[in-house]
């Protein structure tokens, strides 16, 4: 990435290191829900009680936790794209294909985070709440969820200025890694840093 203006490289790092700690306290809450609805069913069933509301908070989790994963997921590039073509093209093609998918994305995402606006908006004005015994306030949760796909806004369009500029200089390099497929090399080294991390763990 060296041809990469260095504002922008220090950007991207920012970036990252900030999609990470979003998908894992994502995944902190997907875990609190799942403790969640084990303690109330096994409560349910050796007490017969319930604590109530686990799957309305859950599905808030649920909601909330998967549109502030969406930003780290795309920037390890891990949304699926068919390759059958793909990888007989020519690299500038390809990274060209490459600028464009995330053109597309980052549209498809913005009508996205529009509409959700409107959601939260309305909830918001007319003070709904969830039909439920909580009565959930629910322009909080969407509030939650709606903060995610704007993460994910600023964080694509923080790809699509780099690869574009990228693009435009000729850092062929830099298009791939941030826009580009996956290649069959990285995966495996990921895989074994992954069998590393396992050994060195089991070995403590």
């Amino acid at each position: 990435m060296s041809g990469s203006l260095p504002v922008l490289a220090g950007a991207y790092r920012f970036a990252n290191t900030a999609a990470r700690y979003a998908v894992l306290v994502s995944g902190a809450l997907t875990i609190a829900s799942v403790l969640l609805i084990s303690y109330d069913v096994i409560v349910r069933k050796l007490f017969g009680i319930t604590i109530g509301g686990s799957d309305e908070l859950s599905s808030y989790a649920f909601a909330i936790s998967t549109s502030w994963s969406l930003a780290y997921g795309v920037m390890q590039r891990a949304n699926v794209r068919v390759d059958v073509l793909y990888q007989y093209l020519p690299v500038r093609v390809s990274a060209l294909l490459d600028w464009l998918s995330l053109v597309c994305m980052g549209v498809f995402i913005g009508y996205l985070t529009f509409y959700a606006y409107d959601v939260v908006a309305q909830s918001w004005i007319y003070g709904s709440r969830a039909n439920t015994p909580l009565g959930t306030p629910l322009a909080l949760p969407q509030g939650l969820w709606f903060g995610g796909l704007v993460f994910m806004c600023l964080i694509l369009a923080l790809m699509l200025i780099r690869s574009s500029v990228a693009l435009v200089t000729g850092d062929i390099e830099t298009v791939k890694l941030v826009a580009g497929m996956r290649s069959t090399k990285e995966e495996a080294e990921e895989e074994a840093a992954q069998g590393e991390r396992l050994i060195q763990g089991e070995r403590k």
